[in-house]
């Protein structure tokens, strides 16, 4: 939604009176959000094949046997190497897949796969709106992994700030995993500078925009050819430098939209808010594209301004555990 199409009032719920108690479920053993997904299902003789060379990240090594994981994050791109999708792939079966894709994404997904698949034999279907739940923390993963029997696939869905999954086909969460609020998981989610598919990355976005992390779990460097893959080895070859990479916007107390634009000091515009949370201090986090020239947690003044208002804003590095 662009600035001017939403009130702050709209965009952001006022009761946060336990959003702090929910960011700190999230931090410590974990808890879950009811959320939903489309998945696209690749199965055939040619599934692999025509996945490998369509996807970022090694499809043809995912089960391999001993530590290989059945799952993994990968991109689909455009062949210039812009995003198409980010996606999670899971092999469900020999040569069957489910690409699990942001709710609202399946529908492109498949349009571009099916416009690459020529003499190839898959199959692709999609199913929308599945039924999800997003889990954030260790133990809470552990236990839904344990307790899930009814879902449909796990995926792994780690931050840099901890582990996660995706469970696609299903409400039901075991006893001891508790649920917190959409709003909750937002602002732990942009908190941690991670990215949502068609909101915080469009046909316009550079994968190495999105953060190193994500090259690093969703590329492959070795496996061989894929789509859009000359931009991303060449970005890495350079140290990842893109031109608006992903920063977390802070502003305390204060509501502000989505599609509010980030102006410096003398008022040019270095940036906008793709996704937006409240926080406990009735202030708003937010994720968007911003000028590689503004440092993280500089002191530099900067404004967050939207029709009708604007409010002061720091950028930030995004938050992640202590280690050590």
């Amino acid at each position: 939604m662009g600035p001017g199409g939403a009130t702050p009032e709209e965009e952001l719920p006022h009761d946060v009176d336990h959003l702090a108690a929910e960011l700190d479920a999230l931090a410590g053993a974990g808890a879950a959000v009811a959320t939903a997904v489309d998945v696209v299902r690749v199965e055939g003789p040619d599934a692999t094949k025509f996945l490998q060379g369509q996807l970022s990240q090694d499809i043809g090594a995912l089960g391999a046997g001993g530590d290989v994981p059945t799952d993994t994050r990968a991109w689909l791109l455009q062949p210039t190497g812009k995003v198409d999708a980010l996606l999670h792939v899971a092999l469900v079966a020999p040569d069957t897949y489910d690409l699990v894709a942001a709710p609202g994404r399946g529908a492109a997904v498949l349009a571009r796969l099916q416009r690459f698949k020529l003499r190839t034999k898959a199959e692709l279907t999609l199913d929308e709106g599945v039924a999800a739940l997003t889990v954030r923390g260790a133990a809470a993963v552990v236990a839904a992994r344990a307790g899930c029997d009814d879902a449909r696939v796990i995926v792994a869905d780690d931050w840099p700030s901890g582990p996660g999954a995706v469970v696609v086909g299903t409400h039901v969460l075991p006893a001891e995993v508790g649920l917190v609020s959409g709003d909750a998981l937002e602002a732990a989610r942009i908190t941690a500078g991670v990215p949502v598919d068609g909101r915080d990355l469009g046909p316009d976005t550079i994968p190495a925009e999105a953060g190193g992390w994500l090259i690093e779990a969703a590329v492959s460097f070795t496996k061989g050819c894929f789509t859009g893959q000359e931009l991303v080895a060449r970005i890495d070859s350079r140290g990842g430098n893109v031109p608006r990479p992903l920063r977390v916007v802070r502003t305390p107390g204060a509501a502000v939209p989505t599609g509010a634009r980030l102006l410096d000091a003398a008022g040019a515009e270095v940036g906008s808010l793709t996704s937006v949370a409240p926080t406990p201090d009735g202030g708003t986090v937010g994720l968007g594209p911003v000028s590689r020239k503004i440092v993280p947690d500089a002191t530099t003044a900067m404004t967050l301004a939207w029709d009708g208002g604007e409010a002061p804003a720091t950028v930030v590095a995004a938050v992640v555990p202590a280690t050590g």
